[in-house]
């Protein structure tokens, strides 16, 4: 699941993403086959998923919904995805289709609580639009910080948290930092598909800018973001420190996120 922009709804309750996905909605009429990709497709994000994550890692999808990446990636050679979303009535879809695909795994979960999970689970966790949805949800900012305490705890040390959001380094780095754990943040930057084909008059031309971070975490304060519509890939690789388990702070604490 995902969202570009906070609006009315109830981005963190199970009924909102139940009707959206139920058969007969307006959304599920609108996505024609059912299936849908929130910002961008495995074949964009390839590149930067096969040098950063090894097929053999154990990958943890949040908030999955009807989206195509996790039975690309495994088309690609991965071999353990596990996916989870609040709904119900997508999972059940999911399972349903992919029921022939041994590599996958389908599970309806909150991901503010994944006590199911033990710690230090998973080798990546990755997020496409589904910290965009908590921000948006009715108890952000704090479902977002029990949601990012809890990535922190899944991921094993050295483990990479793949974030693919709206949300510039000013929201997000803050956010991250509140998480409990030390990250080491690679930011690259990819226009979205519209403006990459309207910039390529039609070819097929992949645009994904690494951007250096300033010592706080922020863009540099020359950096022009060429398509204001543009997503943020944030890998985020969970350093090991003395001292530190990644466990959950105070989530009154959590104020500085948008």
């Amino acid at each position: 699941m995902g969202v570009g922009e906070c609006k009315s709804n109830d981005y963190g309750a199970a009924a909102y993403w139940d009707a959206r996905y139920s058969s007969g909605s307006p959304a599920s009429a609108a996505a024609g086959c059912g299936f849908f990709d929130w910002y961008q497709t495995y074949p964009a994000l390839r590149p930067l998923l096969r040098a950063r994550v090894p097929t053999s890692s154990r990958v943890l999808m949040l908030g999955c919904g009807n989206s195509l990446l996790s039975e690309d990636m495994v088309k690609d050679g991965y071999e353990d995805i596990v996916n989870i979303d609040i709904s119900s009535v997508v999972i059940e879809q999911m399972r349903e289709k992919h029921k022939e695909i041994t590599q996958l795994t389908y599970m309806q979960m909150d991901i503010r609580d994944m006590g199911f999970f033990g710690d230090e689970s998973f080798d990546c966790v990755l997020d496409k639009g589904t910290l965009d949805a908590m921000m948006c949800a009715d108890d952000a900012p704090h479902g977002a910080f029990k949601m990012l305490a809890e990535v922190a705890r899944l991921l094993m040390p050295h483990g990479i948290y793949l974030l693919i959001t709206y949300g510039a380094p000013k929201e997000r780095v803050p956010l991250l930092d509140q998480s409990g754990c030390s990250w080491s943040i690679a930011l690259y930057i990819m226009p979205t598909a519209g403006y990459q084909l309207r910039m390529s008059k039609g070819a097929q031309h992949l645009i994904m800018e690494e951007v250096t971070l300033t010592e706080g975490g922020q863009l540099p304060p020359d950096y022009v973001l060429k398509d204001p519509d543009s997503h943020f890939i944030y890998v985020c690789e969970k350093l090991e420190e003395k001292g530190t388990n990644c466990r959950d702070t105070d989530p009154k604490e959590s104020t500085n996120a948008n």
